[in-house]
C-alpha cells in the first residue's frame, strides 16, 4: 500500500472538488448535514477566524467537548493553519485540566457547556478569573501564561469567550490569500494532533502525532474494512480519543465515505441513528455492542444496511462477536489493536479471518508497519508461542511526547521500535494475541499472574457478562487475585461457585482469592477498564464487607 503525503486540509479539499454534494457529517437526531464542499468552506471561514485572533503554526488549541458539530470544524479549521489540535478527555475535572493546559502550552481552549456532571464553563472560570475582567484577544493569565484565547462552542454568550459563530464573521476580515499563504508552509510531517495518554497508569503524557501518522493510519484502517465511498460509519466513540479522530474521521475522509454522529455513547440513539440513515459500519468498545444488543428495543430496529465496524479497546468475548455479526448483520467486522502512540493502529483482523480469529488474536501487521514480540529482559526476539512484549516500527509511531524526551525515549528505541507495554504472543500462523500489560501483571508471592489468562477462563461461566481481574494488596504475598465480576441480568452466582469452578481447572495461586460482584467498572471515557482503580477500590470494599485482607 502505498503511503498518502497529504495533510488534512488537502485531502478533505480534494473531496469537496471531486464530489462536493456528497454527505461528509450527518447528525441525525437533527437533520444536520454537511457536504463535502459545505464543510470546506465552514472550515476555511473558522481558519480564518482563528487567524484573526493571531493563532499561528504551531500554538497549541485545545478542544474540550463531547462530539459536537464543530469539534471536527476546529479538528480541520487548526490542520489548516499549522496549528496543532489537542483533544482533552470529556471525563476531566479541574486538576485534570489544569495539567493539561499548563503541560500542553494551550494557546486557545475551545470548550462546550458541560458534560455529564461537569460543568465546563464554570471550572474554566475558576482556573482563570481574569476572563470575567480582560476584553476579549487582551487575555493575561496569572496561572497560564501562554493562555491567549478562549472559546465556546455554541449559542451562547460567556465573558471574555469568542463563540465559534463570532469567530466564522470575524473571518469575512481575512482574505482568502492569507490563509493560502498560511497552507503552502505546511507540511504532511507536521505535528497537527496531541492526545494525551488516557492515564489508566500513571500522569498522561502529550502524544503528538503528524498528518502523515494519522491519515495514513486511518486510511490502512478503512482498507481493512474495504471502505468505499459509499461507505456511512455511526460515530459513537469520543473523538477526544484516537478511536474517534483517527480510525473514524481519518478512515472516512482518506476514503470520501460519510459520517454519521450522535454527541455521546447512548444504545437507542445507535440503533436509530443505524436505520434512519442506513449505515454501513459502526464501531465501539465491546462494553457498547453488549449495552446495544441488550436493549429490550433492540428487535425493533432494522440493522441489515450494516456491514462492517470495528470493535476495540478489549479483548471481545467471542459469544458476542457471534452476536455483533448475526444479530447486527456485522459479518465483516473487525478488531484493531494500538495505543495512541502507534497512531493508533498497529495491527488489525480482516474481514475474510475466522470469527475465532477476530475474537481471539489482534490479526497481524498494518501494511507498512513492523510488528515483533521481545523478551523485556534481554530485548531478544521471542519465537512463536513465547509471551514477550509487542513493539512496533513504521510510519505510525508518534513523533514522541511533548517537552518530554526522556519519556519519549524510554517507549521509542535507537532503532525506532515504539516499545507498547503491553504482553503478547504470537501464533505459528501469523497472528497477534493480547496477553495483559507488563504493568497490569500481578505479582504474588515471586509468581507472575497475567490477568488476561483468568478473566479468559471465568468468561466460560454463562451467567458472567463482565469480568476483570486486578491485583489487590496482600500483607503476605505483596499482591492477590481479585475478581471483579458483573453478571448478566437475572443471572445469580455465588463466591463459592465461581471458587469451585476454577478449583482444579486452573492453578491454585491463580484462584481469586477475592471475589467481588459490581454493577460496573472504572472506566476512562474511551472505554478502557482502569486496572488500577479496581486495586484501590478493592480495599474499600473488603472494609465495607468486613473481609480483612491478609
Amino acid at each position: 500500500m502505498q503511503l498518502l503525503d497529504y495533510t488534512l486540509g488537502n485531502i478533505l479539499e480534494k473531496w469537496a472538488f471531486e464530489t462536493p454534494d456528497k454527505d461528509f457529517i450527518v447528525y441525525p437526531d437533527r437533520n444536520l448535514r454537511f457536504s463535502y464542499k459545505q464543510f470546506n468552506e465552514r472550515v476555511d471561514r473558522l481558519a480564518k477566524g482563528l487567524l484573526f485572533i493571531g493563532i499561528k503554526p504551531g500554538d497549541k488549541v485545545g478542544v474540550w467537548a463531547k462530539n459536537v458539530p464543530d469539534w471536527t470544524t476546529l479538528m480541520f479549521a487548526t490542520a489548516k493553519i499549522g496549528a496543532v489540535l489537542v483533544t482533552v478527555n470529556t471525563n476531566y475535572k479541574l486538576a485534570e485540566l489544569e495539567y493539561i493546559l499548563k503541560n500542553a502550552d494551550i494557546n486557545s481552549l475551545f470548550i462546550v457547556d458541560g458534560y455529564r456532571d461537569s460543568d465546563y464553563v464554570k471550572m474554566v472560570f475558576e482556573l482563570v478569573p481574569e476572563l470575567k475582567t480582560q476584553p476579549r484577544g487582551k487575555l493575561k493569565s496569572e496561572k497560564f501564561p501562554q493562555l491567549k484565547n478562549v472559546g465556546f462552542i455554541g449559542q451562547q454568550k460567556h465573558r471574555g469567550m469568542y463563540s465559534t459563530d463570532e469567530l466564522m464573521l470575524l473571518g469575512s476580515h481575512i482574505d482568502d490569500l492569507e490563509l493560502e499563504s498560511v497552507k503552502i508552509t505546511l507540511n504532511c510531517h507536521d505535528v497537527v494532533n496531541m492526545q494525551f495518554t488516557s492515564g489508566t497508569t500513571g500522569f498522561p503524557k502529550g502524544v503528538m502525532l503528524s498528518h502523515h501518522n494519522i491519515l495514513n493510519n486511518g486510511f490502512a484502517t478503512g482498507e481493512c474494512m474495504k471502505y468505499t465511498e459509499d461507505d456511512r460509519l455511526l460515530v459513537c466513540v469520543p473523538l477526544f480519543h484516537c478511536f474517534g479522530c483517527v480510525l473514524a474521521v481519518c478512515s472516512i475522509v482518506t476514503h470520501g465515505a460519510t459520517m454519521v454522529f450522535t454527541e455521546d455513547f447512548d444504545p437507542l440513539m445507535v440503533l436509530a441513528s443505524v436505520q434512519k440513515e442506513k449505515c454501513t459500519a459502526l464501531y465501539g468498545v465491546p462494553t457498547m455492542f453488549i449495552a446495544e444488543l441488550n436493549h429490550p428495543m433492540f428487535d425493533m430496529f432494522d440493522l441489515s444496511s450494516l456491514r462492517t465496524g470495528i470493535m476495540a479497546g478489549a479483548l471481545c468475548p467471542i459469544e458476542t462477536m457471534r452476536q455483533v455479526m448475526d444479530k447486527m448483520n456485522m459479518k465483516d467486522i473487525i478488531i484493531v489493536y494500538g495505543l495512541t502512540e502507534s497512531s493508533p493502529g498497529m495491527t488489525a483482523t480482516r474481514t475474510h479471518n475466522s470469527v475465532e480469529v477476530r475474537a481471539t488474536t489482534v490479526g497481524f501487521e498494518f501494511p507498512n508497519v513492523e510488528v515483533k514480540i521481545v523478551d523485556p529482559e534481554t530485548g531478544e526476539e521471542c519465537r512463536p508461542g513465547e509471551q514477550g512484549e509487542i513493539c512496533c516500527r513504521g510510519y505510525n509511531v508518534m513523533k514522541g511526547y511533548y517537552n518530554n524526551p526522556e519519556e519519549t525515549a524510554k517507549v521509542i528505541d535507537k532503532e525506532g521500535w515504539l516499545h507498547s507495554g503491553d504482553l503478547a504472543v504470537k501464533t505459528e500462523d501469523g497472528f497477534y494475541k493480547i496477553t495483559g500489560r507488563i504493568k497490569d501483571m500481578i505479582v504474588r508471592g515471586g509468581e507472575n499472574i497475567y490477568p488476561r489468562e483468568i478473566e479468559n477462563y471465568l468468561y466460560r461461566l454463562p451467567q458472567i457478562e463482565a469480568v476483570e481481574v486486578a491485583g489487590v494488596p496482600s500483607k503476605k504475598y505483596g499482591e492477590a487475585v481479585g475478581a471483579f465480576i458483573k453478571l448478566k441480568k437475572g443471572e445469580k452466582l455465588s463466591e463459592e461457585e465461581i471458587v469451585d469452578f476454577c478449583r482444579g481447572n486452573i492453578a491454585r495461586f491463580k484462584i481469586p482469592k477475592y471475589i467481588f460482584f459490581v454493577d460496573e467498572f472504572p472506566m476512562t471515557a474511551s472505554g478502557k477498564i482502569q486496572k488500577y482503580k479496581l486495586s484501590e477500590m478493592s480495599v474499600e470494599l473488603c472494609k465495607d464487607q468486613g473481609i480483612e485482607i491478609i
